[in-house]
């Protein structure tokens, strides 16, 4: 997929200085990391020991009872070569008390509560250690929705937001991402067995293809099935877009003055710093 190959080095660069400028605009120089043992978080935290070093990041690895053992094994590693600050969280008594009220509460209910669960841990730690929490979402991810709201989509900064799976994938090789977490199914590992693809229906490559088409060039649906792509794949991915915008806006406000936050009233992000 040559459209969608990257200068590595050069994105590299950019997320340095895109780092640097936000993290010093709040004047917390330091970094909250999520690490999973999955691609996205060990491409997030080893940019975020680049650019602060590893004394000023934090690695927080929260597994689940029914987490995968390899995925913290995974994390560990990640975090050891990195030599970053490490901690280790078992979400399971805050999730499973929960749960106790709702035991016919299905997977996806789980998953999601994990997932927020997760990000309240984090938020809590960066105000304990005065740093900003690193979010590690993609392209993909987030144009496909497939991400828990107020869960792995909260942070402060989001380095890879604008970077397609496949693009991460690349980075993360140019970074020397070892090799067993770059091999393995991508998994948000929310329960036994569970792996994005198998959920999404269709592998990140695939996904990737299309939405690069209908995002990045704006092809239409037509122009998309005319080059040769399968139409349920084409659908699927359009679909998916569509049913998840919500996720891409902050939340809705009934105007009600002549200025309303979102709407009239807007200002960069570091207005006022």
């Amino acid at each position: 997929m040559r459209e969608l190959e990257v200068n590595c080095e050069l994105v590299e660069r950019i997320i340095h200085g895109f780092l640097c400028d936000e993290l010093g605009k709040v004047g917390l120089p330091r970094a909250v990391v999520g690490l999973s043992g999955g691609l996205d978080s060990s491409v997030a935290m080893a940019l975020a020991v680049r650019v602060l070093g590893p004394e000023n990041c934090m690695a927080v690895m929260m597994p689940y009872r029914t987490s995968s053992p390899e995925s913290l094994a995974d994390a560990q590693l990640m975090a050891q070569r990195l030599g970053t600050e490490s901690m280790v969280i078992d979400i399971t008594p805050q999730v499973d008390a929960y749960f106790d009220r709702f035991p016919d509460a299905n997977e996806r209910r789980r998953g999601n509560k994990m997932a927020r669960e997760r990000m309240t841990v984090l938020y809590d730690l960066s105000e304990a250690w005065k740093a900003l929490v690193v979010g590690a979402s993609n392209k993909t991810e987030i144009l496909l929705g497939y991400t828990t709201l107020w869960g792995d989509m909260a942070c402060a900064v989001m380095p890879l937001g604008d970077l397609y799976k496949t693009q991460v994938r690349q980075l993360a090789r140019h970074l020397d991402i070892p090799e067993r977490i770059l091999a393995k199914p991508p998994s948000a590992d929310l329960w036994v067995g569970q792996t994005d693809e198998g959920e999404l229906g269709f592998t990140y490559a695939d996904a990737d293809r299309v939405l690069y088409r209908l995002v990045d060039l704006r092809w239409s649906r037509q122009r998309c099935l005319d080059e040769g792509f399968v139409e349920d794949l084409v659908d699927d991915v359009l679909e998916k877009m569509r049913r998840s915008q919500f996720k891409r806006c902050l939340p809705l406000i009934c105007k009600l003055s002549t200025r309303t936050v979102g709407r009239d009233f807007r200002y960069p992000r570091d207005w006022g710093y």
